[in-house]
């Protein structure tokens, strides 16, 4: 009966020869079996690009349906680096009309903004159509930063009133307060506006001035209550503490309010 082992170990080694010979045989032959040389095709105008495969358009030509066709550079225009879109731009001072560059007409008190493809109106100027207007700026005020809108503000202490600057007028014990909406002032401190006058907060003994946070003007400090225009102490029955607000009181837990007292629940 053969050896088992014997024969395995020599059919491994057959395999192992017939592996080697086909390495060498495909080593032996020539690169060009196995990768396509074929020349690039590359037509009139273009070159082979600098890295990667494929070709490129020359500078001033653009590729049309395979092949590189000279860029039209219209009269006022100038070849760009890109040979992609139209590969070209208008000079400074000019802008694109189908295709061509026109000259930009500058109306009076205007100017080329820095890239030259638009104009913009002087300081004191603001565009109307085609036109640059001149901003009537009224008494009492002064031309804007920006000539956007009406172009100009009012001085302090008057604001726009169908466009002119109206001074504020400004009650006693009032202030003078920026803005274009609301009525232009404010009360001082301690005074409270009716709506044309500042009058004196009327504090009573226990309260302290609390301004626009109250219609009054004032609130009690804390254990006292508003009644009648006056603070009157808190009464806190047994059982109870002054609640948060300070100006009330509430049950101790697990006693519940019963009209004046703190019953057990």
């Amino acid at each position: 009966m053969p050896d088992t082992k014997h024969t395995f170990a020599h059919a491994l080694r057959a395999l192992a020869l017939q592996a080697l010979g086909v390495m060498i045989i495909l080593a032996a032959l020539p690169s060009a079996a196995f990768s396509d040389n074929r020349p690039l095709s590359v037509p009139d105008n273009a070159h082979k690009k600098s890295y990667g495969g494929g070709w490129q358009c020359d500078q001033a030509f653009k590729e049309v349906r395979g092949a590189c066709e000279p860029i039209k550079v219209p009269a006022n225009g100038y070849l760009t680096n890109s040979t992609y879109n139209r590969g070209w731009e208008c000079s400074h001072g000019f802008r694109e009309v189908r295709d061509t560059c026109i000259a930009i007409a500058l109306p009076k008190h205007a100017y080329l903004n820095s890239l030259g493809d638009r104009w913009e109106c002087n300081r004191g100027y603001q565009q109307v159509d085609d036109t640059c207007k001149k901003i009537k700026v009224p008494k009492n005020g002064y031309l804007a930063d920006f000539a956007s809108g009406s172009g100009w503000q009012c001085n302090r202490g008057f604001r726009i009133v169908k466009a002119e600057c109206v001074a504020v007028q400004i009650p006693a014990n009032g202030y003078f307060v920026e803005g274009s909406y609301g009525r232009g002032w404010e009360c001082e401190r301690g005074y409270q506006s009716d709506g044309t006058a500042c009058n004196a907060v009327r504090i009573p003994a226990n309260g302290y001035f609390a301004g626009s946070s109250s219609t009054t003007g004032w609130k009690c400090e804390r254990g006292f209550t508003e009644v009648d225009e006056a603070c009157i102490a808190v009464i806190v029955p047994d059982n109870a503490h002054l609640d948060y607000s300070g100006n009330n009181w509430e049950c101790n837990r697990p006693y519940r309010k019963r009209q004046d007292t703190c019953e057990p629940s």
